[in-house]
C-alpha cells in the first residue's frame, strides 16, 4: 500500500525522492511507441561528472527491465568522461530490443552527455534544450587555483607560439619565456585527447544516426561540436536543436505546450532538484527502480 502518512508524503515531496516521480515514467511512455524510459541525471550543483559508475547503474536497471520494444534515455548532465559516455551508449544499445535507443534532452546534456546523445538514433529536444561541444576540457592547478581549459586552446596556443618562434628572424627569448609555461609531454597528451574525442563522436554516429556516411563527411558535419573555433567559440555555449539538425543529427522538436513535454518537464524539474540536494548528486531511474549516489561519493542506494 502507498504511504498515506502526511509527514512522509511532505518529506518525500520536499526531497523529491524517487516515489514522487514513478508515475511520470508511465505518463511519458504513452508517447514513446512501446519503448521504455530510463533516466540519467548528474548534478549541475555538486562537483560530479559522468563516470563508469553511471554505466553500471544503468546496466543494473536494464538487467531487470523488459526493453524488448526499445529504449529511451532521458539525460541531464554537464558532462564528464568521454570513455564512460561511450560505454553508456554501448550499454543502451546492447540491452534495447531494437538495438538502438532514443534520447530525450529535457534541459542540458553537455560535453560527454552530448556524446551519449550522439549515440542515439533520434534526439527529442524542446526549443530551449541544449547540447554542446564534445572537445575535451583540462583541469589544471595554476598558482594554487583550479582552472578549466579547453585542450584545443592549449594545443593551438602552443602551436602558434612554436610556429612563431621557428619563423622569427628576431630574438627568440620572448617566445622561449612563454613556451616555458607549456610541457610538450602535456601538449602531446592533449593532442591525443582531442583525437580520442573526435574518434568517439565519429564512431557512435557512424554506427547510429549517420550510418552509411564516410568518416570525412561526419567530421565535416559535426565540426562545430569538435572545434570551438568552428562555431561555439566557448565550451559552455549551447547548441540548440535547430543547429544540431543542421549538423546532421536527427532531432525531433517537441512543442513545449504539448502533453508529452508537460510530463517530461515535470520529471526534469523534480529530478534536477533531487540531484541538487544533500541526498543525491547522481540518479539513474526507471518507473520501478532507482539508483543514486550521494554528494559524498558513497555507494548508491537502491530504492
Amino acid at each position: 500500500m502507498p504511504d498515506t502518512n502526511p509527514y512522509s508524503q511532505v518529506t518525500s515531496e520536499r526531497n523529491q525522492d524517487a516515489s514522487t516521480r514513478k508515475h511520470l515514467y508511465q505518463e511519458i511512455e504513452r508517447f514513446l511507441n512501446g519503448r521504455r524510459l530510463v533516466s540519467l541525471f548528474t548534478s549541475f550543483v555538486h562537483p560530479v561528472q559522468i563516470e563508469d559508475s553511471e554505466a553500471d547503474m544503468l546496466q543494473s536497471i536494464l538487467q531487470n527491465m523488459d526493453v524488448s520494444g526499445g529504449l529511451v534515455l532521458m539525460i541531464s548532465s554537464p558532462g564528464g568522461d568521454g570513455l564512460a559516455a561511450e560505454r553508456i551508449v554501448r550499454v543502451c544499445r546492447s540491452y534495447s530490443g531494437t538495438h538502438d535507443f532514443w534520447a530525450i534532452v529535457p534541459g542540458k546534456a553537455k560535453s560527454a552527455a552530448t556524446l551519449v546523445c550522439m549515440g542515439a538514433s533520434k534526439i527529442f529536444m524542446a526549443p530551449a534544450s541544449e547540447l554542446g561541444p564534445v572537445d575535451p576540457q583540462i583541469l589544471r592547478n595554476e598558482e594554487g587555483v583550479r582552472k578549466s581549459f579547453s585542450a584545443d586552446s592549449l594545443v593551438s596556443g602552443y602551436n602558434k607560439l612554436f610556429d612563431a618562434a621557428v619563423k622569427t628572424k628576431g630574438r627568440l627569448e620572448p617566445y622561449m619565456q612563454q613556451l616555458r609555461h607549456y610541457d610538450v609531454r602535456d601538449i602531446n597528451k592533449y593532442r591525443s585527447y582531442i583525437k580520442l574525442a573526435e574518434d568517439m563522436a565519429v564512431k557512435v554516429l557512424s554506427s547510429g544516426m549517420m550510418k552509411g556516411k564516410s568518416v570525412t563527411e561526419i567530421k565535416k558535419k559535426i565540426k562545430m561540436f569538435l572545434e570551438p573555433e568552428a562555431g561555439t567559440l566557448a565550451h559552455g555555449r549551447p547548441t540548440y536543436g535547430t543547429e544540431a539538425a543542421d549538423c546532421g543529427l536527427k532531432i525531433e522538436q517537441v512543442d513545449v505546450k504539448s502533453e508529452m513535454w508537460k510530463h517530461i518537464y515535470e520529471q526534469y524539474v523534480r529530478t534536477e532538484r533531487f540531484v541538487s540536494s544533500s541526498v543525491a548528486a547522481k540518479a539513474a531511474e526507471c518507473g520501478d527502480t532507482a539508483f543514486y549516489q550521494s554528494p559524498s561519493y558513497g555507494d548508491g542506494d537502491d530504492e
